[in-house]
């Protein structure tokens, strides 16, 4: 009976991870009040013309259909551990990869964290769910003074509260992070300075940076009773040195919010856009973007480099380890750009990022 009580967590925390199916009881009935609006119905937020995320016969058709992949259980990177400079100033950009979604972007003389993680485990639970295969890329105490978080959405593979916790304690940054985060982060960490904001909305972060909330197609929760109750995002960061676009997730949505954004802001110096984590494709389109899709996103939004993640550290969905890799490959040749254009991260890797 033990047994079978542990599987059964371990299958709850791995489905609540990512977002593909959250399972344990929320703390609230609701993150966000405010008025209604074109992505907000006074109580859920959706993505306007797209589609919800499944639902929980779907969720049972996908995991009884015997096609995951076993992943190694160490997948160590190819890079050492990186230990950064303090501070990376003017123009220059400097992107470390810790893992999953999690970078340290230098630029401008401040030092951000998008998604930061640097638990064990994406998961509820401690002792139960997806586990990370490679350490962090960069040793928490090496970290730099870090300024801003950025926190794209709060499914636990983006929105760690441990790591929150200990980033408030070591470097007490301004946590920036979509409407109705701030109800989850703050019981945990109530010291904590969080600005949040709504799609078209602009926080300024200092030395001339500022930060773009934007949509992106996906869905928030954190367990049975709070689907779609706090909103997600993605960042467009605005520095002196040019344009970066942050995605944590996102599907494809016929590339609708890259043209958007595009035309909104013009070409990115960078993106970071996750290309794994997505099969079985009837069920993780509308959540996650396949390799192939995160290409056509790279030339939607007119992005000249792209550092690539959501791949090779914790086991989210069916596809073997290296397959995004090698699908990522196979669509920039279909489109004829160059593989140094578009960077499959891994953790510990540090990227100059050309002007």
């Amino acid at each position: 009976m033990k047994r079978r009580n542990l599987f059964r967590l371990s299958a709850l925390a791995a489905l609540a991870a990512g977002g593909v199916f959250a399972a344990t009881k929320s703390k609230a009935a609701g993150y966000y009040h405010g008025p209604v609006s074109d992505h907000f119905d006074g109580t859920r937020f959706f993505n306007p013309g797209g589609e919800p995320p499944g639902n929980f016969f779907d969720l049972l058709k996908w995991r009884t259909n015997g096609a995951k992949a076993t992943w190694p259980e160490d997948y160590p990177s190819p890079y050492p551990t990186a230990k950064p400079d303090q501070r990376v100033n003017g123009a220059d950009l400097r992107i470390t990869f810790v893992g999953h979604a999690s970078f340290l972007i230098q630029t401008a003389g401040l030092n951000i964290l998008a998604d930061p993680v640097w638990s064990q485990r994406t998961s509820p639970f401690s002792f139960a769910g997806p586990k990370r295969v490679n350490p962090p890329g960069i040793v928490f105490e090496d970290l730099p003074p870090i300024d801003i978080v950025l926190v794209t959405h709060n499914h636990y593979d983006h929105l760690d509260i441990e790591t929150l916790k200990r980033l408030q304690a070591a470097h007490k940054p301004t946590f920036i992070t979509p409407l109705g985060n701030d109800s989850i982060i703050l019981p945990d960490v109530p010291d904590a300075k969080i600005e949040v904001g709504d799609w078209g909305d602009v926080i300024t972060a200092g030395n001339g940076v500022k930060i773009h909330v934007e949509p992106c197609h996906h869905w928030s929760a954190r367990g049975l009773n709070d689907r779609r109750m706090a909103l997600w995002a993605a960042f467009v960061i605005e520095t002196p040195g040019g344009k970066i676009y942050h995605i944590g997730d996102t599907g494809s949505f016929q590339g609708n919010n890259y043209r958007a954004v595009k035309e909104k802001h013009g070409a990115f110096r960078l993106a970071n856009l996750p290309f794994g984590a997505y099969e079985p494709r009837w069920f993780m389109k509308g959540q996650h973007q396949n390799p192939a899709e995160a290409v056509e996103g790279m030339v939607l939004c007119d992005a000249r480099h792209v550092c690539g993640h959501h791949w090779g550290t914790v086991q989210l969905t069916d596809e073997a380890i290296d397959a995004p890799v090698f699908a990522l490959q196979l669509a920039l040749n279909e489109k004829g750009l160059e593989h140094s254009r578009f960077r499959p991260m891994r953790p510990g890797e540090v990227f100059d990022v050309p002007v």
